[in-house]
């Protein structure tokens, strides 16, 4: 088992930095940073020590199944799709526990929109449209951006997006922290 990659997917999903976890065991951020390395194995009681802080037994620890390798790269068939006929969202990952940041390729067909209903969630939005038009209408205001033209708001405020054009539009966006 390789230690380093178990204890960092273990403080992911405690949702922890290097230094907090560092904090809350009582060892030096370096340590942590090098044994999720692999370039130092922690004694016994700094293991404990880590394992205690993100309430994992040891039992646990060693038991677990090995945490799958960070995937770095997507092809164009492994982005998640979400498909409402009018709406395309292609996310890059499959699972955002643990991410700070989601990213998005969104494609509008003509008259395609994110519903009546404006949309609002706990993070914060930013886009560039790629191809066509779309209108965006943050709170009270309401824009048409066309290709090139970007966006970056506080997802907190009601918001919508509408392709009012007779083409589809392209849109790459991020959503942190992860809301959809």
């Amino acid at each position: 088992m390789i230690i380093g990659n178990q204890l960092k997917h273990l403080r992911q999903l405690a949702g922890l930095s290097q230094r907090e976890l560092a904090k809350r065991a009582g060892v030096a951020n370096a340590t942590i940073s090098l044994i999720e390395r692999d370039q130092i194995s922690p004694s016994v009681s700094s293991l404990k020590s880590l394992l205690d802080a993100l309430d994992v037994s040891m039992g646990q620890f060693f038991s677990a199944e090995n945490p799958p390798e960070e995937k770095i790269t997507y092809k164009h068939d492994e982005l998640i799709t979400i498909n409402d006929g009018q709406v395309t969202f292609r996310q890059v990952g499959r699972n955002l526990q643990g991410r700070a940041l989601q990213v998005l390729y969104e494609t509008y067909a003509a008259g395609g929109d994110t519903g009546d209903k404006m949309l609002s969630h706990q993070s914060e939005e930013a886009g560039i449209v790629i191809k066509g038009r779309i209108e965006l209408t943050v709170g009270e205001q309401i824009k048409i951006l066309s290709a090139g033209d970007a966006y970056y708001f506080n997802s907190r405020i009601p918001h919508r997006f509408r392709n009012v054009e007779e083409q589809d539009c392209e849109i790459v966006s991020v959503c942190t922290p992860p809301s959809f």
